[in-house]
């Protein structure tokens, strides 16, 4: 599991919808009292913008035409912890995926 935190108007659909699932997978592991230790000492989410990062997911979802009709449930009470780099992530997502190393180029470029 993995929380980009790059602008998700500079990811590809795959990756856009796949840390769209992946908040989905975070906070369902929140609500069963699932640790999430070895997530959070990697650098690769941040419970307390969870919901945050959900709704900017959702709207780019939403923005491109896609449905989005699964609404995020955090319980209350969680522990808010984690930060995630994202210089790091864009190096990762432009390494890995051409389509997102497009995008990205395109919000640096004049």
């Amino acid at each position: 599991m993995r929380m980009w935190m790059v602008p998700p108007s500079r990811m590809c659909r795959k990756h856009l919808l796949g840390e769209h699932v992946e908040t989905h997978m975070i906070a369902a592991c929140l609500r069963l009292g699932n640790s999430l230790q070895g997530y959070v000492a990697k650098g690769l989410i941040e419970t307390e913008r969870l919901e945050q990062r959900h709704a900017a997911l959702a709207t780019e979802i939403e923005r491109r035409g896609y449905n989005h009709k699964s609404p995020l449930t955090v319980p209350s009470g969680v522990r808010r912890e984690g930060r995630v780099s994202v210089a790091e992530s864009v190096r990762e997502l432009s390494r890995r995926c051409p389509e997102c190393r497009k995008l990205l180029r395109e919000a640096v470029t004049p």
